[in-house]
């Protein structure tokens, strides 16, 4: 009996052992397909984040500042400057939605993409006025450490020339504005709908950040695109170098003008 009764508590201990040790392996796997999934999801968030960067009405904002520089690092600039305000849009639509728990409605979305396309005919507005008022080529020679080398600019006629200065902060300022506009409109509104099948808060910003390094990389690649056209006809095409940058500002105003027809008559948001 005692020899029996020792098997038996021997036996249920195996039992139990095998019992915990399948727990811990189906924990594991859990754990496991939980990561891969999140990594999906992350992938997903740059992915789209470089897509949404080739949005039509984007690309018609960026083109008209990026066209405006010479220099290929600038227009670069423009394109981080607007993907950093795209994101900053982001983030406070994302504390709105996963914290807040409020929801963007349809109106609201389509009056904020009807102010996206009045931006966009007062910036190719903008573009084709400074051509008007007679926009030329100017260069600007200048050494930094014991190199020379020059930077062409486009400067309206009726100013004076300046003492060379690589822009800063203060020329980022539009672009910046304009992403924040751009980021809680359209497609991005769609974007944060993903959001609420997301059950944890921390995942959700960090794929709200990783879709904004998307937005901003791609747009870097595309406002450096814009520029190279212009960059290589500066100083010896100056009229070919005028004329895209007035098919950037045209391109700009006909897109805007038919978002606003698009969505105040066809969706009838002003009905």
């Amino acid at each position: 009996m005692v020899c029996f009764a020792d098997e038996t508590k021997e036996t249920k201990t195996r039992n139990h052992t095998n019992q915990e040790s399948r727990k811990g392996r189906r924990s594991l796997e859990t754990n496991k397909d939980m990561s891969i999934s999140v990594v999906s999801l992350l992938a997903l968030g740059f992915v789209l984040g470089l897509k949404h960067a080739l949005d039509a009405d984007h690309l018609a904002a960026v083109s008209t500042m990026a066209t405006e520089r010479r220099s290929l690092l600038g227009s670069s600039l423009i394109g981080a400057f607007w993907g950093l305000g795209h994101t900053i849009s982001l983030m406070i639509a994302g504390v709105l939605i996963i914290l807040l728990h409020i929801e963007i409605g349809e109106r609201t979305s389509k009056a904020l993409e009807f102010g996206v396309a009045l931006m966009l005919i007062g910036l190719g507005i903008n573009a084709l006025v400074k051509l008007f008022r007679g926009g030329r080529i100017h260069v600007h020679p200048h050494e930094h450490d014991g190199h020379w080398h020059a930077h062409p600019h486009v400067h309206e006629g009726k100013h004076k020339d300046e003492p060379h200065t690589h822009h800063g902060l203060k020329a980022g300022a539009r672009p910046l504005l304009i992403g924040m506009v751009h980021g809680m409109a359209g497609s991005a509104a769609l974007t944060l709908l993903v959001l609420t099948t997301i059950p944890s808060t921390m995942i959700g910003f960090l794929y709200i950040a990783i879709f904004g390094i998307g937005s901003i990389g791609g747009m870097m690649i595309m406002s450096t695109l814009f520029a190279l056209p212009t960059r290589f006809t500066a100083l010896r095409f100056a009229r070919a170098n005028l004329a895209m940058r007035g098919l950037a500002g045209i391109f700009s105003l006909c897109f805007g003008i038919f978002m606003v027809y698009e969505i105040a008559f066809v969706d009838q948001l002003l009905k």
